[in-house]
């Protein structure tokens, strides 16, 4: 097959052109339920994350298939499998993060308050625990501080990469075409 054949294939720097030999390219080998119900296949997500890594906008994913092969009722099942996965893993994505974020804020605000109460505390003459305990809060509350904010910039971008890529696959337009 060479790239005169396929030079059709992309119409606009938003086309993600995938060419299938035949539906169950798109599944997982190991799910038999039929196309509304079946698992996106490993492989498919992976080819699908590096071809969208660098576009940006609305994104047109063209499956090509040889024209024997096309159901047009398969086809509409298909459609709307890949974008209730797309949206149902968007939001995962999201809670994940807003989860990690809310943590981080937790954290970084009981760290801000360790802080406080030391340093409020710090001249009080009180009995020995009392004053181990203010001593212990100072390291204490470093740590959480730290800690929260580490998750709040660090943590939550590092599951980005993933929520992006769910963003973008869910206001997917979803095309079959002929080889």
């Amino acid at each position: 097959m060479g790239k005169k054949r396929f030079k059709h294939f992309y119409s606009s720097k938003e086309d993600v052109p995938l060419v299938l030999d035949s539906y169950s390219d798109l599944f997982s080998d190991f799910d038999p339920r039929p196309y509304s119900n079946r698992s996106l296949s490993g492989d498919f997500l992976r080819e699908c994350k590096k071809a969208v890594a660098e576009k940006k906008g609305r994104l047109h994913l063209k499956f090509f298939l040889p024209k024997q092969k096309r159901d047009p009722l398969d086809e509409i099942k298909i459609k709307k499998r890949l974008k209730e996965h797309f949206h149902n893993n968007l939001l995962l994505k999201k809670i994940a993060i807003d989860k990690i974020k809310l943590n981080g804020f937790k954290w970084l605000t009981v760290g801000a308050v360790m802080i406080v109460l030391s340093a409020f505390f710090f001249d009080y003459k009180g009995p020995f625990w009392f004053n181990l305990l203010i001593t212990l809060t100072q390291p204490a509350g470093w740590f959480f501080m730290w800690e929260g904010l580490g998750k709040l910039l660090i943590t939550s971008k590092e599951k980005s990469p993933d929520y992006d890529f769910y963003k973008k696959m869910n206001n997917l337009l979803i095309t079959f075409a002929n080889y």
